[in-house]
């Protein structure tokens, strides 16, 4: 054993990371985003048109520090925690965890060694985006401590994050469960974090700069606006160190109940029993033993169907996804529905993040389904059995779908309030007589919006977790699919709206487009790349998600300067529906190569 304090698992972590091409691939590709996106911002405060003065310098390098890390935020606070929960998830799935458990490893080498492991790429590519800030400064308007504060933040926010999903993979035995309870489980932090705003009014007593306070050093993007726009008469230490020692001491509190518990909770899933009782059992009824206890159940016609429905093949504990699925539904709906916000803006505060929210966890569903299978080495089964295409494809999709109908349901009920409400359209005054029809025609393009996006999203996670070999690409190929086409759009529309001119952002906006239609082609295609059966899905796909929501957020739906529904929704519908086909034919008609029957999946 190494004497590194950090163990092997790290050590190994550090010696083989370099050696990845894809290291070296993501590392570049989150540097150029980056410089896109700096460019982008320079569209939008100077422009081309003319120089720029020295008072336009510095407008810009505050504007372009400000969307640099509050977007270094967001990835850093999501995929610390999935890149965590995945780590050790993939590990249990693969039954090389328990090995771990075997060796002379202490817990907390197992522990913090999986943890810092999973945060190496994310601890690079901040350290890479430090010599961006340290240019941006020299324009002015960036002071060298608000870039020291930045830098703290993003750090702390990707340990207490990527500590919380460990802590939940080392608890659950089942990859799913880790990933969905790991984003459910920091969103609703956050809420009840945000929860903490109504002390003051519950308890007079109780000062309304205490509970501020205490909310900046416990909400990331609440200490980031602070390194931002620093409060110059308050004093003490800057509100970035006190966010820094908060994270610290959370992460310090989820290793170290990881690393209380880590025996406890693993191997998961395999009571044990002792010698003698088992032995006094057999003897006093030898009659009834047999290999499988309680009723036999008759299978099914489809035993994917019939193992994905009426068996625990996700986990002992499916529930507990869904009970804090709702609490966030709850929290959202919450804040959602408060009298003072906004009419025009109340549809998509509610209904955007929880649809984002349900696809994510969709996505997970689907791409573990196969995944998790490949791991345990149950899929090596399918050699030896005589299951068809169909009954493979359409077992696991129907189960996929049964086990997710809780996620399903709530985004297009929601969409059903809004309507009933009157808030998916806003008639002009003269036009309140087709208030009803407006919001009815609304409800049926975003309903069926909705479902294709969901069915695109079930597809892909089995069309992509069987077209790449590795686990870990396939389940983040399918997430980042879905981050990309949803809050990608959104960061994109967003610029737009601040510049007011959709020329001053034609060359971002092709950059923007086209990076997704290459990176949708690549995930599309995997390990095993189809000549131009998705160039077609790739291309449009994209373009249709950027039309339809910017059709919906900036266009004003219901009013006469805005575009028909039904436009938006047949490309909608189009687009995903030829990707859903696209898929579905390779699904069912390379089956026997994708799952290792032929000798071309071995190649």
């Amino acid at each position: 054993m190494s004497g590194s304090m950090l163990g092997p698992i790290f050590n190994r972590e550090w010696l083989t990371l370099p050696r990845r091409p894809r290291h070296f691939l993501m590392r570049s590709l989150s540097l150029i985003a980056l410089w896109v996106l700096l460019f982008t911002v320079w569209q939008v405060t100077v422009g081309w048109e003319r120089s720029a003065s020295l008072n336009d310098l510095s407008h810009f390098g505050l504007f372009v520090f400000q969307v640099l890390v509050y977007v270094e935020l967001v990835l850093v606070l999501f995929f610390a925690a999935l890149g965590a929960a995945g780590t050790i998830s993939q590990e249990k799935d693969r039954r090389t965890f328990v090995l771990l458990l075997m060796t002379d490893m202490r817990n907390y080498e197992i522990v913090v060694g999986k943890l810092l492991g999973s945060l190496l790429q994310i601890a690079l590519f901040l350290i890479g985006t430090v010599p961006i800030l340290s240019l941006i400064m020299l324009l002015g308007g960036v002071a060298p401590a608000q870039i020291l504060e930045a830098t703290v933040v993003l750090a702390m926010t990707a340990l207490a994050a990527g500590s919380l999903g460990g802590l939940v993979a080392l608890w659950r035995e089942k990859t799913f469960q880790s990933l969905a309870l790991s984003v459910l489980f920091l969103i609703l932090y956050l809420c009840l974090v945000h929860a903490l705003g109504v002390l003051p009014w519950l308890f007079p007593d109780i000062p309304q700069q205490a509970v501020d306070q205490v909310q900046n050093a416990l909400e990331p993007f609440l200490a980031l606006w602070q390194v931002l726009y620093p409060d110059q008469s308050r004093a003490g230490w800057p509100p970035a160190y006190e966010f820094a020692l908060a994270m610290a001491g959370w992460a310090v509190l989820l290793n170290g109940w990881g690393i209380w518990k880590l025996r406890a909770w693993n191997p998961s899933g395999e009571p044990i029993m002792q010698r003698d009782l088992v032995e006094k059992a057999e003897e006093a009824d030898r009659a009834k033993a047999h290999a499988a206890p309680g009723r036999a159940r008759e299978v099914w016609a489809n035993p994917i169907l019939f193992r994905e429905i009426a068996t625990r093949a996700y986990g002992r504990r499916p529930y507990m996804v869904k009970v804090a699925y709702f609490v966030v539904l709850a929290l959202v709906c919450y804040y959602a529905f408060q009298p003072s916000m906004r009419l025009e803006w109340a549809a998509a505060v509610g209904l955007v993040p929880i649809t984002i929210l349900s696809l994510l966890l969709v996505a997970a569903q689907a791409v573990t389904a196969i995944t998790s299978e490949r791991d345990s080495g149950a899929l090596d089964l399918l050699l030896v059995t005589d299951l068809s295409p169909r009954e493979f494809v359409f077992g696991k999709l129907l189960g996929i779908l049964y086990n997710t109908k809780e996620y399903l349901l709530p985004p297009i009920i929601l969409a059903g309030v809004y309507a009933w409400q009157g808030t998916l359209a806003h008639p002009a005054p003269n036009h309140m007589e087709y208030l009803g029809s407006m919001n009815a025609t609304a409800f049926f393009c975003v309903a069926l919006s909705m479902l294709t996006l969901l069915a695109f999203t079930t597809v892909l996670g089995v069309h992509v977790a069987l077209r790449n070999d590795k686990s870990g690409a396939a389940i983040g190929n399918t997430l980042g699919a879905v981050f990309f086409l949803s809050v990608g759009t959104l960061v994109c529309i967003y610029l737009i709206l601040i510049n007011g001119r959709f020329e001053a952002q034609w060359l971002s906006f092709l950059v923007f487009i086209f990076t997704g239609v290459a990176g949708l082609y690549w995930i599309f295609n995997g390990n095993r790349p189809t000549a131009h059966s998705f160039l077609f899905a790739s291309f449009f796909c994209p373009f249709a998600v950027f039309y339809s929501m910017s059709s919906i957020l900036i266009g004003k739906p219901g009013l006469n300067e805005s575009a028909d529904p039904f436009l938006w929704t047949i490309c909608m519908v189009f687009s995903f529906g030829w990707a859903i086909l696209a898929m579905m034919i390779l699904l069912l008609s390379e089956f026997e190569m994708t799952v290792g029957r032929t000798s071309g999946g071995g190649d």
